[in-house]
């Protein structure tokens, strides 16, 4: 005999990350979905309170694997979205222990839950787990990374595949958006400011990428799990730029001075992490087997420009 009310719900999506880029949109998105339950999750407080102060929300760290363990028995999703990450490319090279902590440790967790629980799980993953040599890329293109934040992002991957639960990957190009209370900047934001500022900035034209908008790659995570797919897919624009050109749009968009982006090639720049020149992403197979249909990037730009004017509205400075 049944034993108290049963749930309105058809699916419950636990996601996890829910205060980055990606999380912000993807809590935006499911929460106007019909019969879709929605619990939120990252380490720290919630950033999205104000704007939904009827969102559950659990703290969770998923390095910590009691914790992963006890929250999934507690919540039983039908559904897991790990958005949550270590995405700083050069930190992950200087610090090779809380990267693997983070991008693998983390996943190995929540793979064992998953499959514990019979669990769908889609995994984020990255164009970085790639040399770069040649690009776009389809799902099947043989990963070979060139620094330990791909490493890392492969490394999970192959936890994900090797699980016995059911899982998706979905892998991704070069986000941008613009997210609520959120530190971060991305190409698209940093261009603009920068040249709003009147501040030269120099922009490689050497490396190759398919900018995907967050709204876009929300959209993909959400086809996977509604989907309960399995395999790998690619989610980003079919567009291949190099951010140089990606640069020149924003300023033209904004209607800003073309004049203070100096083109330079990437061995201009010292950083910790060697970057692939070339990447970008074949997404016939997502738009084919999940109707996924990204923006182009001149629509992202618009879109981003009409969404900080209302983050500012809603943030005035001072």
């Amino acid at each position: 005999m049944q034993k108290g009310p049963l749930p309105t719900w058809k699916m419950k999506v636990l996601l996890t990350g829910s205060n980055g880029l990606l999380g912000q949109k993807l809590v935006a998105l499911l929460r106007e979905q019909p019969g879709v339950a929605l619990v939120a999750t990252s380490r720290g407080p919630n950033r999205l309170a104000d704007l939904y102060p009827d969102l559950p929300y659990r703290t969770m760290d998923v390095t910590n694997a009691a914790q992963v363990q006890l929250l999934l028995a507690q919540e039983q999703p039908t559904h897991v979205i790990h958005t949550a990450a270590m995405t700083n490319v050069d930190e992950c090279e200087l610090n090779h222990a809380a990267c693997w902590l983070q991008n693998v440790t983390a996943v190995a967790n929540l793979a064992d839950a998953c499959a514990q629980h019979d669990i769908h799980l889609t995994h984020l993953s990255t164009d970085f787990v790639f040399s770069g040599e040649a690009g776009p890329l389809a799902e099947d293109a043989v990963p070979a990374p060139i620094n330990f934040y791909g490493e890392s992002k492969l490394a999970a991957e192959q936890l994900v595949q090797a699980s016995a639960g059911r899982w998706a990957i979905a892998r991704t190009v070069l986000v941008y958006g613009v997210a609520h209370h959120y530190g971060r900047t991305n190409l698209v934001l940093w261009v603009r400011d920068s040249l709003l500022a009147g501040k030269p900035i120099k922009v490689v034209s050497d490396q190759w990428r398919t900018p995907t908008l967050a709204e876009d790659l929300a959209q993909g995570c959400w086809l996977l799990a509604r989907q309960a797919a399995q395999g790998v897919y690619h989610l980003s624009s079919d567009e291949l730029l190099t951010p140089y050109a990606m640069a020149l749009r924003v300023a033209a968009h904004f209607g800003l001075n073309a004049g203070l982006i100096e083109k330079v090639d990437a061995s201009t720049f010292s950083q910790p992490a060697r970057r692939p020149a070339r990447t970008g992403f074949l997404i016939g197979k997502a738009q084919r087997d999940l109707g996924y249909q990204p923006h182009t990037f001149a629509e992202g730009i618009a879109l981003v420009s009409a969404q900080s004017d209302a983050e500012s509205k809603k943030n005035p400075p001072g």
